[in-house]
């Protein structure tokens, strides 16, 4: 079995022409850190989950694949 897809924050940077640099620094994180949510390494709080949502102008819902 593969590896589960929490989040869709790689594709929502793509969808707003955002790099994770820029998020990286919007968010007072390191770039690595935001690489390693986009590849599902790691999972961001919540906290950051919802200032990316913000960030990105989307509901926090769209950045999570629902369990069902």
């Amino acid at each position: 079995m593969g590896k589960v897809e929490f989040n869709r924050l790689r594709v929502a940077l793509a969808e707003k022409n955002l790099k994770n640099r820029a998020l990286a620094k919007e968010l007072g994180v390191t770039e690595a850190s935001v690489s390693r949510w986009c590849s599902n390494d790691t999972q961001p709080s919540p906290e950051h989950f919802l200032a990316i949502a913000q960030i990105l102008d989307v509901d926090v819902r769209e950045l999570i694949k629902p369990t069902k």
